[in-house]
C-alpha cells in the first residue's frame, strides 16, 4: 500500500502541493477570523441540576458576575478636591459604552420620608458644590450613618471604599469588553495622576479580560519561541538553512490550518487552545526530523534522489502514521469528557495532528525533490557518534545490572504512590495568576477590606397560599437570620437583599436614626409598607432582588477567592446546613434555599474536570493499548511496553505531590498528552528489536544491543526536541501554563529514561520470542531507522571478493 502511496505522491506532487495551497488560502481566510473567548469556561454540563439552577437564576435576576469593582484605601480621598476628582472619576466611568450603573460614595442617595404624601423618595447627599472641608466632613458623617451602604462600598473600619461599575451582559462576552477595560484604565490613571492616589481593580469582567489579552500575547511568544528553538536545533542537526526554511514553512501551513478549523467549528482561542499552535510546531519539527533524516540516509546510499524520496513514502509513511495517531489519540480522547473547553481542545488538536502527518507526508518529499541534491555537509548528521559512549554505557548496564534497574524501578515507583498520595485537587476562581501581579495584588486588596469579590448568591422561595410572603415578618426574621450568619463568616461580605431596603426604609422612617437600621416589627410594617406603596422602581433594584409575586428573593454576596476545596467545604458544610436548619419546611408551607452563582458552579466545574480527565486517559490507555495490540499481537509484549511509560507518568504525578503542584484542568492534561507521546520510544524500540530478533535467530541479548544503540540516538535527539519544545511554556504568565510545560518536558525526558533502560531489561528478562513459519506481524511493517544502514537491505554477493592471505603473502 505504502509503495502505492509513494508512486502517487511522487507523480502527482505539484497536484498536491496547489491543492494543499488552496486549502492554506481558504483556511487562511478563516483564521484571520479567528476570535478570543471572552465567556467564562463553562465546566459544567447545561443539564446538571446547578447550572439549571443558575440559568434559571440568571433568567430571573440578571447576571450575577457583572461587577467591576475599583477600590482605594487612602485617606486623601475624603479631602474637598480629591472627594471630588473621585466623584468626577465616577462620572467618567458611567460614560464609558457599556457601563449599566456605577455605585459610589461621592454619589449614594439617602431615603427620605415625605409625611405629606405618605410616601418615600431619594436625594443625593452629596450635593453639587461642597463649600468647604467642614461641609464634607459633616456629609460624610450623614453617609456613614446610612447602614445600608457599610460594609458594601465602605468599610467602616479603616476608610477604604470600592466603587462598582456593572456591566451589560452584551459586553460581558464579548470583545467589547476589551474596549470597556481599556476606557476604565484611562479614566482611572486620570484621576490617580490628579490626586497621587493609587486604584484597585477587580471583578470576573476585568480580570477576565487582562486574561484575554495576556493569552494573546503569549499565544503569538509562544509560536515565535517554539519555532526559533526548534528550527535552531534543527538547523544544528541538519546544517542546512533551507531543510529548517521549508519546514517551518510546512509547520506554519498547518498552523495556519488550526486556526481556520478553530473557527470552523465555531470555537475560539482559550487559555488551552491558545497552546496547541506551539505543540503543533514542536510535534511538526519531529516528522520532520524523522523524515529528512530517512532522506538523506537513503540518498547516501543509492545517491538516486527520487529513489530515496520514494523510500521514505514507503519505509517512513506507517512510522510517521501511528506515531502521529498515538499523539492525536491522547488528544482525542478529551471529546469522551463533558468539559466544553476540553472537547475543544481535543478535537482541534486531535484533527491537526493527523493533517500534519499528511502535510508533511505530502510536502517534505515533494519540496525536496525539487530542491538541490543534499551535499556532504548535510550529510554529515549520518555519522553522528557523540552519544555513542552513553548508549553502550545504557547497553551495557542492561545485560548486567538488571537486578538494579529493578530495584530502582521499584525504588521509584513506590516512593511515587507516596507523592501520588499527598496530591491534592484544588484550583481558584482567578487562576494561574502569579502572586506578585497586579492582578492578584488588587484582589488581595479587596478580600483584606471587603472578604473579596468573587459572587455567592443565594436564592429562598416560598411556596405558600400567603399572599407575598417574602414580606411577611416571620420569614423576614428568618432570612435576616441567614443573612447575619453570612456576614459572621470572614470569607463572605455582608449580603445584600429586598431586606437591605426594608431595614435603610425603616431607618428612613425613624428620620435616618442608624439604630432604627432593623427590620420592622408586625406594628411598624403597617406604617412602613403605607409609605413605600406607589413607589416606582425605575433604577430595576427590585427587580434584580425579588420575583413580581414577591415569592422568590435573592440574598446576594461576595467571597474571597479561598480555592476549590475551601470553598466546596464552606458552602456544602457550613451554608447549606445553617439554610437547612433555618428553613424548616411544614405540610402547608414550604421554603427551599439554594446556593447558587458563578461560584458554586466553578466548585463543582473543578471536580467534573478532573474526573473527566482521569476518564479521558483511561480511554488514551485502552486506546493506545488497542493500537499496540494489532501493532504486535502479544499480550506479553503490551504488558512489557506499558509498564515504562505508565512508570512515566507515576513519577510526574509523585512530583506533583511532592512539590504540592496542584491537580487541575491545566496539570491534569499532561498525562494524556505525554502518554501518547511517550509510547512512541516504545513502538520505535520494540520495532527496531522485533527487526532484529527475526534477523539474528531470536537471540535476545544481540537483538536488544541492536535496537538500544539504533534507536537510541532517534529517541534521545526527539526527546530532546520535545523538551526544548515543551519547556518554552515555563516562561508564561499563568501558572497552571508553567506546570504543564515543566512537567510535561519532565515526563518526556523521564520516559525517554525508562524506555531505553527499563524496556529492553525487561525484555530481556520477560520476552520468550517463539519462530513460526509465517509468523508476520503489522509492526514488521515499521521503518524505525534513524542512524545507520537499514537491516533488510539486499547484499550484492556479485561485489564480495574473497582475498586468499596465503597468496598474497607468498
Amino acid at each position: 500500500m505504502w509503495n502505492r502511496i509513494a508512486q502517487f505522491i511522487i507523480k502527482y506532487r505539484l497536484s498536491l502541493i496547489i491543492i494543499i495551497g488552496l486549502i492554506t488560502i481558504v483556511m487562511g481566510y478563516f483564521a484571520s477570523r479567528v476570535q478570543m473567548s471572552y465567556d467564562f469556561a463553562r465546566t459544567v454540563p447545561l443539564d446538571d441540576p446547578d447550572m439549571v439552577l443558575l440559568t434559571k437564576f440568571k433568567a430571573q435576576f440578571g447576571e450575577d458576575g457583572n461587577l467591576i469593582a475599583v477600590g482605594v484605601k487612602d485617606s486623601g480621598v475624603y479631602t474637598l478636591e480629591n472627594f471630588k476628582a473621585f466623584r468626577e472619576l465616577t462620572r467618567d466611568i458611567k460614560k464609558i459604552e457599556g457601563v449599566n450603573e456605577v455605585v459610589s460614595l461621592p454619589v449614594i442617595k439617602i431615603i427620605l420620608k415625605d409625611t405629606a404624601k405618605s410616601q418615600f423618595y431619594l436625594q443625593s447627599i452629596f450635593p453639587e458644590n461642597i463649600a468647604s472641608q467642614q461641609e464634607l466632613d459633616s456629609l460624610l458623617a450623614i453617609a456613614y450613618d446610612q447602614k445600608v451602604y457599610m460594609g458594601h462600598i465602605v468599610n467602616p473600619d479603616n476608610g477604604a471604599t470600592m466603587m462598582l461599575v456593572s456591566v451589560q451582559k452584551e459586553y460581558m462576552n464579548s470583545s467589547k469588553r476589551e474596549g470597556l477595560a481599556q476606557s476604565l484604565l484611562a479614566a482611572g490613571k486620570k484621576f490617580e495622576d490628579k490626586s497621587k492616589i493609587q486604584l484597585h481593580y477587580a471583578g470576573l469582567p476585568f480580570i477576565r479580560t487582562l486574561v484575554a489579552n495576556q493569552v494573546r500575547k503569549e499565544m503569538q511568544l509562544f509560536l515565535y519561541a517554539s519555532a526559533f528553538v526548534t528550527g535552531l536545533i534543527m538547523f544544528l542537526f541538519f546544517k542546512s538553512f533551507r531543510a529548517v526554511i521549508f519546514s517551518m514553512i510546512i509547520i506554519g501551513i498547518v498552523v495556519v490550518w488550526t486556526l481556520g478549523t478553530l473557527t470552523l467549528f465555531g470555537f475560539k482561542i482559550t487559555l488551552l487552545s491558545g497552546l496547541i499552535p506551539p505543540v503543533i510546531v514542536t510535534i511538526g519539527i519531529t516528522n520532520a526530523i524523522y523524515l529528512l533524516n530517512k532522506y538523506h540516509l537513503e540518498f547516501a546510499k543509492s545517491k538516486d534522489k527520487i529513489k530515496a524520496i520514494s523510500t521514505v513514502v514507503q519505509k517512513m509513511g506507517l512510522a510517521t502514521f501511528l506515531t502521529n495517531l498515538t499523539v492525536a489519540i491522547g488528544f482525542l480522547t478529551l471529546l469522551s469528557t463533558d468539559i466544553i473547553i476540553l472537547r475543544e481542545f481535543g478535537i482541534v488538536a486531535g484533527i491537526n495532528i493527523m493533517v500534519l502527518f499528511l502535510v508533511s507526508l505530502v510536502m517534505i518529499p515533494s519540496v525536496f525533490s525539487w530542491l538541490p541534491t543534499p551535499s556532504e555537509k548535510h550529510l554529515r548528521h549520518l555519522n553522528f557518534k557523540i552519544m555513542n559512549g552513553f548508549l553502550k554505557l545504557v547497553d551495557l548496564t542492561v545485560h548486567r545490572h538488571r537486578a538494579i534497574i529493578y530495584v530502582v524501578s521499584m525504588t521509584v515507583a513506590i516512593l511515587s504512590v507516596y507523592g501520588i498520595l499527598q496530591l491534592r485537587s484544588v484550583s481558584y476562581m482567578v487562576d494561574d495568576i502569579p502572586e506578585e501581579s497586579q492582578i492578584k495584588k488588587d484582589l488581595h486588596f479587596f478580600e483584606a477590606n471587603f472578604s473579596g469579590i468573587m459572587p455567592l448568591e443565594v436564592v429562598v422561595e416560598f411556596k405558600t397560599k400567603k399572599r407575598r410572603p417574602v414580606l411577611d415578618v416571620k420569614n423576614m426574621a428568618k432570612v435576616d437570620e441567614l443573612e447575619n450568619f453570612l456576614d459572621s463568616l470572614p470569607e463572605v461580605s455582608r449580603p445584600i437583599s429586598v431586606l437591605s431596603l426594608i431595614k435603610a426604609s425603616k431607618q428612613a422612617f425613624y428620620n435616618n436614626n442608624p439604630a432604627r437600621y432593623t427590620l420592622p416589627s408586625k406594628s411598624e410594617g403597617a406604617f412602613i409598607l403605607r409609605y413605600m406603596k406607589g413607589q416606582t422602581d425605575n433604577s430595576g433594584l427590585f427587580k434584580s432582588f425579588v420575583d413580581s409575586s414577591f415569592t422568590k428573593m435573592r440574598i446576594s454576596s461576595q467571597i474571597a477567592d479561598i480555592g476549590s476545596i475551601k470553598m466546596d467545604s464552606l458552602v456544602h458544610y457550613v451554608i447549606e446546613p445553617k439554610m437547612k436548619s433555618i428553613f424548616v419546611s411544614t405540610e402547608k408551607d414550604s421554603v427551599t434555599a439554594s446556593v447558587t452563582g458563578s461560584t458554586k458552579i466553578f466548585i463543582k466545574g473543578n471536580k467534573f474536570l478532573i474526573a473527566n480527565l482521569q476518564e479521558s486517559l483511561l480511554l488514551a490507555f485502552l486506546l493506545i493499548t488497542l493500537s499496540m495490540a494489532i501493532l504486535f499481537a502479544n499480550v506479553r509484549m503490551i504488558i512489557i511496553s506499558l509498564i515504562p511509560n505508565l512508570l512515566a507518568l507515576m513519577i510526574t504525578a509523585g512530583l506533583m505531590g511532592y512539590l504540592n503542584i496542584p491537580l487541575k484542568a491545566s496539570t491534569a492534561l499532561i498525562f494524556s498528552i505525554t502518554f501518547g507521546i511517550s509510547v512512541d520510544n516504545s513502538i520505535r524500540f520494540l520495532a527496531k528489536y522485533r527487526q532484529e530478533i527475526l534477523s539474528n535467530n531470536f537471540y535476545i541479548p544481540v537483538a536488544i544491543s541492536d535496537a538500544i544503540m539504533e534507536t537510541g540516538k532517534s529517541i534521545i535527539y526527539t526527546s530532546i526536541v520535545l523538551f526544548a519544545g515543551f519547556i518554552i511554556f515555563t516562561f508564561s504568565s499563568f501558572g497552571g501554563t508553567i506546570a504543564l510545560g515543566l512537567l510535561t518536558s519532565v515526563t518526556l525526558i523521564i520516559s525517554m529514561f525508562t524506555n531505553l533502560i527499563l524496556l529492553p531489561a525487561l525484555i530481556m528478562t520477560f520476552d520468550r520470542p517463539r519462530k513460526k513459519k509465517g509468523d508476520r506481524k503489522l509492526i514488521d511493517e515499521f521503518d524505525h531507522t534513524f542512524y545507520g544502514e537499514s537491516e533488510d537491505e539486499e547484499i550484492d554477493l556479485n561485489k564480495i571478493k574473497i582475498h586468499n592471505r596465503h597468496s598474497a603473502a607468498e
